[in-house]
């Protein structure tokens, strides 16, 4: 697997340590906790972190 390209929440600005971070494959999303990066990541289905953002986007979640 090629390295990751990891992004910080948008809501982890201000020096908020409790953030998450992603990186986005075109089959998948990573995601991990900024804090514990050595407990490794979660592998996501694009289509299902796509359903996971729209729901937290309309309130839904």
């Amino acid at each position: 697997m090629d390295a990751l390209n990891w992004s910080k929440s948008s809501y982890s600005g201000g020096g908020n340590p409790d953030c998450v971070e992603v990186a986005r494959r075109p089959a998948e999303a990573h995601v991990r906790d900024t804090q514990n990066r050595h407990l490794g990541h979660l592998t996501i289905p694009a289509q299902e972190w796509s359903a996971f953002l729209s729901g937290v986007r309309t309130d839904r979640l």
